[in-house]
């Protein structure tokens, strides 16, 4: 079998999307525009990242046997993903309902559906996609004993990045497995929660607890502000570039595929969260998840350092 840069493990969902003027308060009905379907999900949005910016990329989740179900496949084989471990049946495609504001964020539920059903025996059936990954990327949108079940089915030598998204409390062999865990500010504030330590205050510190907890690198989202790359050797803030935000629907997602490509060719955590950055930043100047995601030529027309790496 081919070797791949990343595999994903994931959720695949249709993402159902409305903008608001505001978003409603307990019992309030407001306004949207006409709703729009486009193929979403953390995993497959990862997938669909990475293999734009050229990562040889696969993708292990689970499908409904139904139209959303070949929105999503369509979308992967689209942009060049390996869809031979997407896995089709035994319930309804998941489903996000997302309601975008005028500043461009965005609330969002899913409705996990077959994503739900993408099982530790799925897993233990792909043994081969592991075997020939160099990095495995994993988020929380399938059950939390099947995110187990990946991170311990690595090849030798091979790299985990986990987003806990959404949230969770997370099994020590899971979190001494990341290289990285990448968290935004409420991801990091659960994840130490959970684990029963203190919250502090400034991002340098949460990565510091987190590191404590046994992950051999983190890297924590700032929005506009960039990321920062924290080791047991101390930490760096990567600065972002200036866009105008129009949606941040899976901008999150951009970013981590774009991180996991770079460490699975060969990049070291801080070049590789430069250009993850950048990706980051353009995936916010469009509308949609998948649909806003550049090309590799796209992130080396941004300019700056490593811009075109």
């Amino acid at each position: 079998m081919d070797e791949y840069d990343l595999l994903v493990v994931g959720s695949a969902n249709a993402d159902l999307v409305t903008a608001v003027t505001r978003r409603p308060g307990a019992g309030e009905t407001v306004l949207g525009s006409d709703l729009a379907v486009h193929p979403g999900g953390k995993g497959a949005n990862q997938a669909v990242a990475a293999a734009r910016l050229g990562a040889r990329t696969a993708l292990l989740a689970r499908v409904g046997d139904d139209a959303y179900g070949r929105l999503l496949l369509d979308a992967q084989e689209s942009a060049g993903v390996d869809t031979a471990g997407v896995l089709v049946g035994g319930a309804p495609t998941g489903v996000a309902l997302i309601t975008v504001d005028p500043s461009g964020d965005n609330s969002i539920v899913v409705a996990p559906g077959a994503n739900a059903r993408l099982t530790p025996a799925d897993v233990r059936a792909a043994r081969g996609l592991f075997e020939a990954a160099r990095v495995v990327s994993l988020q929380l949108e399938i059950p939390l004993e099947t995110v187990a079940e990946a991170a311990g089915a690595l090849a030798p030598g091979a790299r985990l990045v986990l987003n806990p998204s959404p949230p969770a409390p997370l099994p020590p062999e899971v979190l001494e497995a990341c290289d990285p865990l990448i968290v935004n500010e409420h991801e990091a504030r659960v994840v130490l929660e959970g684990a029963g330590a203190r919250v502090p205050d400034a991002p340098e510190e949460w990565a510091r607890g987190l590191l404590a907890l046994g992950p051999r690198s983190v890297v924590v989202t700032l929005g506009a502000e960039g990321a920062l790359v924290a080791t047991a050797e101390g930490g760096e803030r990567v600065p972002s570039v200036k866009v105008d935000a129009v949606d941040t629907t899976g901008a999150g997602d951009a970013f981590t595929a774009a991180l996991a490509w770079r460490l699975g060719v060969g990049d070291d955590l801080v070049t590789a969260a430069r250009y993850a950055v950048r990706v980051g930043a353009l995936a916010v100047t469009r509308a949609g998840a998948q649909a806003s995601y550049p090309t590799g030529a796209e992130v080396a027309g941004l300019g700056g350092e490593d811009a075109a790496r």
